[in-house]
């Protein structure tokens, strides 16, 4: 798909880089329920509005074309960063389809852009053609009003069904693991604002990545990949349980990480992070045993992976490499992908796909977009997927797949 920047192609982007103070959290600063951009975890991160350019991309080479339209969107800028933080300087937020077809994916260059990182806050501004940068009028925050929930393109009791086909065909050795998602709709009264919908999220989930880019708003736990100069990151998620009959934490934990099933789940993941970024780090270090993620809703079994690059990929390229992972897509990747077609007849949009940011060097932070929903108006689309094995039980998927919705329900909700 070609550009459609709102510039023309001989302008000059002017972007300045400059330290503001400190005192006030980066999502309360979004000034305006339209094109929201966030990416915050634990107070830090970048929010952006305003849009001076934007890119959308589809197919199998849908991650190259917003690689390579960033690549040439930088190379008109004048950069005067007087932060030199990660982060700093220009940054495009992006979200990325989970399938070569149907999918739409973005890339959104904001006008303005405020950012955290080590105590220290920045804004950054763009403006091309001598137009000054955006100042729009604050509007306060809307909440939604009452909700009521439907049934989406896949309702429950089908999905469930989905799983327990999926069960048959792996214990007839067909493939490994193979993880099904389904959706639930919701309407509110009012207009749903992204802001309001994020501030809940980073209130109850400050252990993960709250984002908003192009209307998917969530709290993901999952890092897909980081870059950050010749360092990259990865944080694998995979193995879920959720509280339950007052069970103390400590005691889910431990039968977590007890779990044959959710261990085996688990390494499927990493071992398809770990063959993704190794031909292409001179040092990869991968813990032998994985920790647990505590959340408010579940617990997940995690794994940090870490490495040094042997060339200058960008973030998006090495998305590229690890998309879909084991954690989202299943075990050989092509065979389950073929299933969800099949099983889940329903298109995911940008669930479980990248998202995040990129900067001017091509460094930055992308994660998997899950614990979402596509807000529309006054409609959200909420998404659930659970990872399938041949151990699997049809109705505690159901169950796991509920708990994971807890998040997007409450910060709709407000509760």
């Amino acid at each position: 798909m070609a550009a459609s920047p709102i510039t023309v192609a001989t302008e000059r982007v002017q972007v300045r880089t400059r330290r503001i103070e400190s005192g006030t959290e980066l999502i309360t600063r979004l000034p305006r329920s339209d094109g929201v951009l966030c990416w915050v975890r634990g107070g830090e991160g970048l929010v952006g509005w305003g849009e001076l350019a934007r890119f959308e991309a589809s197919g199998p080479r849908r991650f190259n074309q917003l690689d390579s339209f960033w690549r040439s969107f930088v190379r008109r800028m004048d950069v005067r960063d007087e932060v030199g933080l990660y982060g700093s300087g220009p940054v495009a937020f992006t979200s990325v389809a989970f399938a070569d077809r149907p999918g739409h994916s973005v890339l959104v260059v904001p006008r303005v852009i405020v950012g955290r990182r080590e105590g220290v806050t920045w804004v950054t501004e763009l403006a091309a053609g001598g137009a000054p940068a955006d100042r729009p009028v604050r509007e306060p925050v809307r909440q939604p009003g009452r909700l009521r929930y439907c049934d989406g393109q896949l309702p429950v009791t089908s999905w469930r069904d989905s799983v327990a086909t999926a069960v048959d065909r792996l214990r007839s050795g067909e493939l490994a693991k193979v993880v099904l998602a389904h959706d639930l709709l919701a309407r509110a009264q009012r207009p749903l604002d992204p802001r309001f919908v994020l501030r809940g999220l980073a209130a109850r989930y400050p252990n993960c990545w709250a984002f908003a880019v192009d209307g998917l708003v969530g709290a993901t736990p999952e890092l897909l990949v980081s870059r950050n100069g010749d360092g990259v990151s990865a944080r694998v998620l995979a193995g879920t349980t959720w509280p339950q009959d007052d069970l103390p934490r400590a005691e889910l934990a431990a039968q977590l990480l007890a779990s044959e099933k959710n261990r085996a789940e688990h390494r499927y993941a990493v071992q398809s992070m770990v063959e993704a970024l190794r031909p292409f780090c001179r040092e990869l270090s991968v813990p032998d045993t994985p920790d647990v993620l505590n959340l408010r809703n579940v617990l997940h079994l995690a794994t940090d992976v870490h490495g040094r690059l042997t060339g200058a990929h960008s973030v998006l390229r090495l998305a590229w490499l690890a998309h879909p992972s084991a954690a989202v897509g299943g075990t050989p990747a092509p065979d389950a992908r073929r299933l969800i077609d099949e099983l889940e007849g329903m298109d995911r949009g940008r669930y479980a796909g990248p998202v995040g940011w990129i900067d001017g060097h091509g460094d930055g932070e992308l994660g998997i977009a899950l614990r979402c929903a596509q807000l529309d108006g006054r409609a959200a689309r909420l998404f659930a997927g659970c990872g399938i094995v041949a151990d699997s039980d049809p109705d505690t998927e159901v169950r796991e797949a509920a708990a994971k919705l807890v998040p997007m329900r409450d910060a709709l909700e407000g509760a």
